[in-house]
């Protein structure tokens, strides 16, 4: 396989990566400090035709390749963890989640304006009490002539206080199993939707994440997404996309701590001479750069596999678990080359590290990435 971009994808790089540094990055300081959501890099996202990057062009989007959205989402991580993770909940989990199971009607109705970015998306999945155990789900649907009635709460709902569609994985069953949930498209000026303020969270905090009520919400029937009973396995479907997304996100944020240490190491001088001199730091370097260098080869692959059609669960697992351990790894080693300036939120390593460390939990935490790759292998062998 060969993963030389081509025209297209060159370009598209060449173009973020410019925007990045221009305009994203010089901000992740000031959004991490004040909590304020990036508004302005999201608007000129949406302009850009970023936020429908992979959406077909027939219902607003690029319609650009799974080796695309890598991309875009690895150069926004280089610049700010807190608007590279806004930009991948909404195109990898909740417009992915219209993309993929939604009818012609549905996608002209909520994928348009998502993939335009005039409006943004949340994926509502975990609850109080309930993480990776999705049969666990309590919130429920029950039909009411033409209206479903959705009752109970989620929590951790990234984007859900500036979103304006949401696709919430519910019950319509009473009993666990693989046939008892089903995914709806919930808009979040829907009365009995109650949004409480973001958490207060280590890192990322210009991308907000927020608990949310849901007292007798009443959807159309035909807001229900896909198929009755199928909300389980379209949701786990969503989620194998969005481990590529969030890898990307974590080499960026990896290929961020080593261009700030390489840089540190290069202007600081001890004993005489620059700290890159030393045999001990160009050893963290190598290391560093070694393992960004792996990450991005192993989730390039897993897009590409995506992008063929071909099974990519285990191998966008295994990108998810290394990507974004490797992120917190390479940040750890970079404050670690700028000694305590790295402990110091003058230098950028400090939030890079905060930020990155939410990556080996969300979206499936390193734990389920191994339970799911452990599993693939023994039904393989």
């Amino acid at each position: 396989m060969d993963f030389t971009f081509n025209e297209e994808q060159r370009l598209l790089q060449e173009a973020l990566h410019n925007f990045v540094d221009k305009e994203v990055k010089p901000k992740a300081r000031h959004v991490d400090e004040t909590g304020e959501f990036p508004w302005e890099s999201i608007h000129r996202l949406g302009e850009m035709g970023m936020l429908g990057l992979n959406v077909p062009e027939k219902y607003g989007g690029a319609g650009a390749d799974e080796i695309s959205v890598a991309i875009f989402l690895e150069e926004l991580g280089r610049g700010c963890g807190s608007t590279g993770l806004i930009s991948e909940a909404h195109l990898c989990l909740a417009t992915a989640a219209i993309n993929m199971f939604g009818s012609d009607e549905q996608k002209q109705r909520y994928l348009i304006p998502l993939a335009q970015g005039n409006t943004l998306g949340a994926l509502g999945l975990t609850e109080p009490g309930t993480g990776t155990d999705l049969q666990g789900i309590r919130t429920t649907a029950r039909r009411e002539g033409s209206e479903w009635v959705i009752s109970g709460s989620k929590m951790w709902m990234t984007n859900a206080g500036v979103a304006g569609t949401t696709i919430l994985l519910c019950r319509t069953r009473p009993e666990r199993g693989s046939h008892s949930l089903s995914q709806f498209i919930v808009p979040t000026d829907t009365p009995g939707f109650h949004v409480d303020p973001p958490e207060k969270k280590m890192g990322l905090h210009g991308c907000w994440s927020h608990a949310v009520s849901l007292d007798d919400v009443r959807v159309p029937l035909d807001n229900l997404l896909g198929e009755e009973g199928k909300g389980l396995h379209q949701t786990l479907a969503v989620l194998d996309g969005g481990r590529i997304g969030i890898g990307a996100l974590s080499v960026g944020l990896g290929q961020a701590a080593l261009e700030a240490a390489l840089a540190y190491a290069k202007e600081r001088k001890t004993f005489g001479q620059p700290l890159v001199n030393h045999q001990a730091i160009q050893f963290k370097l190598a290391d560093m750069a070694t393992k960004v260098y792996v990450a991005r080869r192993a989730l390039y692959h897993a897009a590409w596999l995506k992008e063929q059609g071909q099974p990519f669960t285990k191998e966008g697992a295994m990108a998810k678990l290394f990507a974004t351990e490797m992120a917190e790894e390479v940040a750890y080693q970079a404050i670690q080359i700028h000694g305590g300036y790295g402990y110091s939120q003058e230098y950028p390593v400090e939030r890079i590290y905060r930020d990155a460390r939410l990556m080996t939990i969300g979206e499936g935490t390193s734990e389920v990435q191994r339970m799911v790759i452990g599993r693939r292998l023994i039904r393989e062998s």
